[in-house]
């Protein structure tokens, strides 16, 4: 027989007047639940309110998850994924009524309420081919081009901003530079920057913003380099920190303001939690570096999507950086399986990390692709990788997985400008983090992978509602 937990959720509100008086006047306040639960196939099932009674100090024995909203911390830029050209190539292989749903089920009023867009400058694993936008050799860049866009990428990435709306937020990265510019002379397997085409690299970066942007895609940021540490057997460029910064200081910074691109947001690093604060401490170490950049982005795949991933490396980083943001850039789970689209498992890892990055100062967070095929591709290069929507290409259908419903409990409900507040735990059974959305409203989201129903309290200030946080669920709580 599975053990029963009793714990308690300590929630706090945001208000003018200090907690008590505000408790005082709203006893029998209600708050909206949202449940997502792997035993009974629910997902996001509205499960109605829980109202708010009299509720006595919690004592050591309860676990609880203390919100205190008194102390406020970062504000969310937003959530959503990757357009890539594997996402955009799918897409446009699926039936027209397909692509409506699928742009419904992330962009659209009743969607998740995605407002990020992250895409590929150049190929990247997630292309069906290797492609740059110019001629070999061009230095002057005169014959660069981004036809190669038009036919499946920028039509989605248009889609995707026209549902979006105000909130819409773009921007992208580079694998790799041309490989002429390049010191291994390929696409492939790492290689250099040559410090000869520093400048003309940071030219091709303008040359991408105003050929977007004359089609009426506004970008918004730009990360320096993708997976600036890896070695890839497919697209990828090598710096150290010392060369990012370089490169940041004395090109890509000076040509991004010259051009009038002051306000774009360039983010460093780009890569996993492991060197983030090595990476931080050393490229931002110059002033003159440090004013050009506007956020530290990360990945998950220092620990191959285990529980034990390296969150407290972003709380340091944020500590020392406080005038810049957190960026998730990336995260998939790898080995795509089709027999295993439907395990839970797939949901929790996304609960897991978004939760923990958030509590640890993330501001923007952006999963990678939006939508692969039924092999976990396109891929020029074999890497297969799951994604929360799943298009079958040759029947027509479409699969949610729990990775979607999983986003979907933070997405859906915490809006962009929405502030986090100070929240603890005293147990690993229920992990959670809470946010105050611009109109007062408080979110807070609640997950348990163990195998164990926790029954649970909301608690504060002598007030509690009853919860039900079912074994492998994800519950959102709306107040």
């Amino acid at each position: 027989m599975k053990r029963l937990i009793v714990s308690c959720l300590v929630i706090g509100i945001a208000f003018n007047a200090n907690a008590q008086q505000y408790w005082k006047k709203n006893a029998g306040k209600t708050a909206k639940v949202y449940l997502t639960n792997s035993k009974t196939n629910e997902k996001m099932v509205d499960k109605g309110v829980v109202k708010f009674e009299k509720f006595g100090q919690p004592k050591e024995t309860d676990a609880c998850i203390f919100v205190d909203p008194d102390f406020k911390y970062q504000k969310l830029i937003g959530i959503g994924g990757a357009i890539t050209d594997a996402a955009a190539e799918t897409f446009y292989k699926m039936p027209k009524e397909k692509q409506k749903e699928i742009l419904e089920a992330y962009y659209g009023k009743n969607g998740l309420g995605y407002t990020v867009v992250r895409t590929n400058m150049n190929s990247c694993d997630f292309s069906s081919d290797s492609y740059t936008y110019v001629q070999d050799n061009d230095t002057s860049l005169k014959t660069f081009n981004v036809a190669h866009d038009e036919k499946y990428k920028i039509p989605m990435i248009k889609e995707a901003q026209k549902a979006i709306g105000k909130d819409f937020t773009f921007y992208f990265s580079p694998w790799s530079p041309p490989a002429w510019m390049k010191s291994n002379k390929s696409l492939y397997k790492g290689g250099r920057l040559e410090n000869q085409y520093y400048q003309t690299w940071a030219d091709y970066y303008v040359k991408f913003i105003k050929e977007y942007e004359k089609r009426g895609i506004n970008i918004w940021g730009l990360t320096v380099q993708n997976e600036p540490m890896a070695t890839q057997s497919w697209e990828s460029c090598i710096y150290t920190a010392e060369e990012e910064g370089e490169f940041l200081k004395n090109n890509l910074g000076p040509t991004l303001w010259k051009n009038g691109y002051k306000g774009k947001k360039v983010m460093i690093w780009d890569h996993n939690r492991d060197l983030i604060y090595q990476r931080a401490t050393t490229t931002l170490s110059d002033p003159e570096t440090s004013k050009y950049a506007h956020g530290i982005g990360y990945h998950w795949y220092e620990t191959w999507n285990n529980k034990t991933q390296l969150f407290d490396n972003l709380a340091e980083t944020q500590r020392a950086f406080p005038d810049k943001f957190l960026a998730f850039t990336e995260g998939c789970k790898e080995q795509f399986d089709l027999s295993k689209i439907y395990d839970v498992k797939l949901g929790e890892l996304y609960g897991r990390n978004m939760i923990n990055d958030f509590n640890k100062g993330t501001a923007l967070w952006t999963d990678w692709n939006v939508l692969l095929d039924e092999t976990g591709g396109p891929n020029h290069v074999g890497n297969f990788c799951f994604a929360p929507i799943i298009a079958n290409t040759k029947t027509g259908e479409v699969h949610y997985t729990y990775e979607y419903y999983y986003v979907g409990h933070i997405s859906k409900f915490i809006k962009p400008d929405a502030q986090r507040i100070g929240s603890s735990s005293n147990r690993v059974a229920l992990i959670s983090t809470t946010f105050m959305n611009e109109n007062g409203q408080l979110v807070t989201v609640i997950m348990n992978d163990t195998d164990n129903d926790i029954d649970a309290n909301l608690w504060i200030e002598g007030m509690s509602a009853k919860l039900s946080a079912p074994a492998h669920s994800i519950q959102t709580v709306i107040l």
